[in-house]
């Protein structure tokens, strides 16, 4: 998933603190959304997960794993809370795990947050993953884990995907703008530098189909941008450190003259009305900068009138954005047989059902290096080498140290920065100057 779905990143919101206020609505008003369930009337469990974004477990849209778990545990019975906005679902998460109440036997938690999750507040709010629900933390890619991991040395979190970077892109829009189509002389139009992604933009903007843009927001941009740079949020020590980051100025100035130059439809990605949903299915953009769980949204939202018209292309930089983890909270009713769910919903065995269906790419190992992710296609994208692309993407990543701050400090950019400047007009110093103040006020560093 994930943005934070997903999103998987990723998903935020204008401010913490409307954030806060909308969590606590739901709190009070959306019983179904939380807390855990206890045994019922057929003598069933019933175990809650909290989502976000799309982690491709469901029995509608996705592997069926909830189905086939019940099949094999049938005193288990699984009820799934999905939540679009990563932001406004980590604010909501945060408010019940300092109540300890209201709280899903699972809560999945977006790298983002991962630091803050694992951080001196919160630490001991989660079970020790390494010690219940039987999981064979050695499957998974030792820098998830580490991830994960607590300074006294406790797993909190079980790796759903990585966010290996793409570019998703329409190619109807493309021939009508006079662009190539083919994937691989797609990519050369931007290879080794996203400023080139930029130009190229502008390139189709020349003959761009009307009501159509190059790309879907300016803020996705800069998540994209960033997820291929060293240094993002945080230094070497892991503090907070974005006014010096290179990575951070790098992301800020290219996202800024993408929404000033046109090139973008001014959508705020995962917005509660879904617009941004919309574009797809409208052809509203020829873009969207693409980490492997993107696929899984692009195939629900833009439909079946739109199969086969979209391809994947190798990124300018190759880059990691986003990618979850499966938490238990201490707090739960039924923490031991949520910690086997969440074991077994991340092993390897259940990682490559996922991806064959939803495009995740697996954070274990094993999964990663198989035959089934190396030679799989989407049927959605026809005969397009989603896994050699992904797998590939994702050999290149190198993760950058994060902050407990991130995932706050990244939707004030994008939400209060970039979506001010593309959405309103306002001047890159003053939007510059308003993240600022509204970091100084809202963060506790």
């Amino acid at each position: 998933m994930r943005i934070t779905r997903r999103t998987r990143g990723r998903r935020p919101v204008s401010a913490v603190v409307a954030a806060l206020t909308a969590g606590a609505a739901l709190m009070a008003g959306c019983s179904t959304d939380g807390g855990s369930g206890g045994a019922t009337g057929d003598g069933k469990i019933t175990l809650r997960i909290g989502t976000f974004g799309s982690f491709g477990y469901d029995n509608k849209n996705g592997a069926k794993l909830y189905a086939e778990y019940e099949k094999l545990n049938p005193h288990v019975r699984i009820v799934e809370s999905n939540v679009a906005d990563g932001q406004k679902y980590w604010d909501t998460l945060k408010l019940r795990l300092s109540r300890n109440s209201g709280l899903a036997d699972i809560q999945a938690i977006e790298v983002g947050y991962i630091a803050e999750a694992t951080g001196p507040a919160m630490a001991n709010k989660w079970v020790d993953l390494a010690k219940t629900g039987g999981a064979d933390t050695s499957a998974f890619l030792d820098w998830k884990v580490r991830q994960a991991t607590t300074a006294d040395g406790r797993l909190i979190g079980l790796g759903t995907d990585i966010g290996p970077m793409a570019i998703c892109y329409n190619k109807d829009l493309f021939a009508k703008a006079k662009l190539p189509v083919e994937r691989t002389a797609v990519a050369g139009l931007w290879a080794g530098d996203w400023a080139k992604f930029v130009a190229a933009g502008k390139t189709y903007q020349k003959n761009a189909p009307a009501g159509t843009a190059f790309h879907d927001s300016a803020s996705g941009l800069f998540n994209a941008v960033l997820s291929s740079q060293p240094q993002q949020y945080a230094n070497d020590k892991g503090e907070l450190d974005h006014e010096n980051s290179p990575g951070v100025r790098k992301a800020w100035n290219l996202a800024v003259e993408a929404a000033r130059s046109g090139i973008t439809a001014k959508l705020r990605q995962f917005d509660e009305k879904g617009t941004w949903n919309a574009g797809f299915k409208n052809s509203r953009f020829a873009t969207v900068a693409c980490p492997s769980w993107m696929t899984g949204i692009i195939k629900d939202q833009a439909g079946p009138a739109n199969k086969g018209k979209w391809d994947i292309a190798s990124p300018p930089v190759a880059g990691n954005w986003g990618g979850s983890f499966l938490a238990v909270p201490k707090a739960g009713k039924h923490a031991e047989e949520a910690a086997k769910l969440a074991a077994w919903l991340t092993a390897p065995e259940q990682h490559a059902k996922v991806f064959g269906v939803n495009g995740n790419i697996p954070s274990t190992k094993e999964t990663l290096a198989s035959a089934t992710v190396q030679n799989a296609t989407i049927p959605y994208f026809g005969d397009t080498p989603v896994g050699r692309i992904y797998s590939e993407a994702a050999a290149g990543i190198s993760p950058a140290p994060v902050s407990r701050y991130d995932g706050q400090v990244k939707t004030f950019i994008t939400d209060n920065g970039i979506l001010d400047i593309e959405q309103r007009g306002t001047a890159p110093d003053a939007a510059w100057e308003n993240v600022r103040k509204l970091i100084d006020d809202k963060i506790d560093q």
